[in-house]
């Protein structure tokens, strides 16, 4: 994105290539042998309790950077940040806390750092991340940046001290892309919209009116989003948007209604439901050459097309066994399976970025529930259910699931994520009605 540039030396060489971090890894004040770890999944599972201080130096920067850390851990579910009021003491960050005193405070992680400028007028921004147990630094960093990326920073800063603790994937320097749908119900105006995912800088794509945009897909390359567009009086088509240009085009030269787009996962082709007659068939369209490929072709309503991480195989729904359901087959077409069973419909598959899990929307009696699978099929189980729940999508990590829930009356729906394992739900903030989230790659990979 303009003006994102960073700098950074050692740690994350890739993001030195991509966005010129400066990102410097401070040596221990104390050597660093023991190790936090928090065991997630687990029966006795509780959450980390962990304390940010406000960074040093820039006040209004400092405490600004601290904020987004301390919400960021919250919102995981995995850390149970203390609130200021019940901090022992005012840590320096370049001397060592007083680890009784915090272990006195039931924290057993604390976060340190200090925020600048150099002689250039950019802004460094440096954290440590201290084990109370055991008085050890167990990671520190330092960004250098433009000030105007001070709040992303405290992103950075997150998803180290997730990382570390947790073992798993960072997630938090990422956007989410939607449907913001504002209006009476009978005649909402929709528009997509993007933000970090956090609910903060969110900023229009499209204008709304009388066209309506619904299902929108981010590329991998994070610069793109695919999503499907309806005028009054026209065919829905896929259409794609240049986050950078805000260009528009349009994608296939199809007579009939296209949708449900997603992007392969190398983002040089768009896999999208077409309609063919009473049918609907997958096709596959290559971004380069414009030409078109049938993936399916049979007397069923095949849809929501969805990559494996690999390429290899494409999980999609079809009514083809009389109901929808959830298959999966290469991604020639070849070998289709059925992958969903037991009550009710199946549909809205997306692959997680691992390649571990499959979610996708159950609908039975009830009410709708996102459940997760593995690729083959076994070990479905629910995340969480109401009365209705559609389109998930994954972190970037793959922990969490994003979907949105309309609890139905006059309202309309809201954004919420769930970890894979259901023990953690939160909503996510939204100006308006909400729907069809899709998250995005993360940014500090690109």
């Amino acid at each position: 994105m303009p003006g994102t540039a960073f700098t950074r030396r050692t740690l994350l060489p890739a993001l030195t290539a991509a966005l010129g971090v400066l990102a410097l890894t401070l040596p221990a004040a104390t050597p660093a042998r023991a190790q936090l770890q928090l065991r997630i999944g687990s029966g006795a599972f509780q959450p980390m309790p962990i304390a940010v201080a406000d960074f040093a130096g820039d006040a209004s920067l400092g405490t600004l950077v601290s904020s987004v850390i301390t919400n960021n851990l919250r919102r995981s579910g995995y850390f149970t940040p203390l609130e200021k009021g019940r901090f022992p003491e005012n840590p320096s960050f370049d001397a060592a806390p007083n680890f009784e005193a915090w272990k006195g405070a039931g924290v057993q992680a604390l976060v340190t750092g200090r925020v600048g400028r150099d002689a250039s007028g950019r802004l460094t921004v440096a954290f440590r991340l201290w084990d109370v147990a055991s008085g050890q630094q167990i990671t520190g960093q330092q960004y250098g940046t433009d000030v105007a990326n001070a709040r992303r920073t405290g992103h950075l800063v997150s998803d180290a001290v997730y990382t570390k603790v947790t073992g798993l994937g960072p997630w938090f320097d990422s956007r989410v892309a939607f449907v913001d749908e504002s209006g009476p119900k009978e005649n909402r105006r929709k528009r997509l919209m993007v933000m970090d995912q956090d609910g903060a800088n969110v900023r229009a794509l499209t204008g709304g009116g009388d066209v309506s945009v619904v299902a929108p897909r981010y590329s991998p390359a994070g610069q793109d989003i695919a999503f499907m567009t309806q005028a009054p009086g026209q065919q829905p088509k896929v259409q794609m948007i240049d986050l950078e240009t805000g260009k528009r085009q349009t994608v296939g030269n199809f007579a009939s209604m296209s949708a449900s787009p997603r992007f392969s996962p190398d983002g040089r082709r768009l896999v999208m439901s077409v309609q063919q007659g009473g049918n609907a068939d997958i096709v596959t369209v290559d971004l380069g050459s414009k030409a078109q490929t049938p993936v399916t072709q049979g007397l069923a309503i095949d849809t929501s097309p969805s990559y494996s991480p690999d390429g290899s195989q494409i999980v999609f729904e079809s009514d083809r066994g009389g109901s929808q359901q959830i298959y999966v087959m290469g991604a020639d077409g070849s070998n289709p399976r059925r992958l969903s069973f037991g009550e009710g419909s199946a549909s809205q598959p997306a692959w997680s970025p691992r390649g571990d899990l499959i979610a996708f929307t159950r609908q039975r009696k009830g009410g709708f529930a996102i459940c997760v699978m593995k690729p083959d099929g076994s070990g479905e189980r629910v995340l969480t259910e109401g009365f209705h729940n559609e389109s998930p999508t994954f972190a970037p990590n793959g922990q969490y699931v994003m979907f949105f829930r309309d609890p139905g009356g006059q309202g309309g729906g809201k954004l919420y994520m769930v970890d894979i394992t259901g023990k953690v739900e939160q909503p996510v903030p939204t100006p308006s009605f909400a729907s069809d989230p899709t998250w995005s790659p993360l940014l500090s990979g690109k």
